[in-house]
């Protein structure tokens, strides 16, 4: 017959954020890599569909020459708006899936630094699920992180840009709740990606065995 166990201690979630940031800022420079990637792939993504949102505001009280100043830049209408191309999306998806795959071969590397780590962890009675809550929590401070920034830099630069092309008459109607609504599914869209990269890696640090981290050479 199997033994039962009679107790299991759980650690608080605030023991586990603190245990998960000190993870982070053990491994500083492998963290902002891995963030930095998000930024620049969220910032595309924000830019994009800023620059619409901003012309779209701006077009219908643009007087004709610079209604024509702004197709001449290459903008195109559709319908009476202006709005990603097939070309814009697939530029889109090849971003993210190469931030995707970014954040697994980073988030691999870092199950690999902490095999000792991990494998003392279990040793003491983690379970499986507390491991991957750890990485996942991880995840979550990083999308997070990664997202703000890079939606509030890609904004920015839409914004920037376009007021240098098509001066002042940008920011006279200039579409702050849209832009703000971009920024906020941007950084949802960047913490779906962080949490998406580390799955896979969570899992192979759920799985390991502990006396064969424990004996593994660093």
């Amino acid at each position: 017959m199997r033994p039962t166990v009679e107790r299991q201690v759980v650690l608080p979630w605030a023991q586990v954020l603190r245990i998960s940031f000190n993870a982070l800022r053990a491994r500083l420079f492998r963290s902002l890599i891995t963030t930095a990637t998000l930024v620049l792939a969220v910032a595309f993504v924000a830019y994009t569909f800023a620059v619409y949102a901003l012309l779209n505001a701006l077009w219908p009280h643009a007087p004709s020459e610079l209604q024509e100043k702004i197709v001449s830049s290459g903008y195109e209408l559709f319908a009476g708006t202006f709005g990603s191309t097939p070309k814009d999306r697939w530029l889109i998806a090849l971003s993210l899936l190469v931030c995707a795959v970014g954040i697994v071969n980073a988030q691999l590397m870092a199950v690999t630094e902490r095999f000792r780590e991990i494998g003392t962890l279990k040793c003491l009675g983690a379970l499986d699920s507390f491991v991957i809550k750890l990485f996942v929590l991880e995840a979550v401070y990083q999308g997070l992180l990664g997202g703000a920034a890079g939606s509030a830099l890609g904004v920015l630069v839409a914004s920037v840009t376009l007021l240098v092309k098509f001066g002042t008459a940008v920011v006279r109607h200039f579409p702050a709740l849209e832009l703000a609504w971009i920024a906020a599914w941007s950084t949802g869209l960047a913490m779906l990606l962080s949490l998406t990269g580390v799955l896979y890696p969570a899992w192979v640090a759920a799985r390991m065995e502990p006396a064969l981290a424990l004996r593994t050479e660093q």
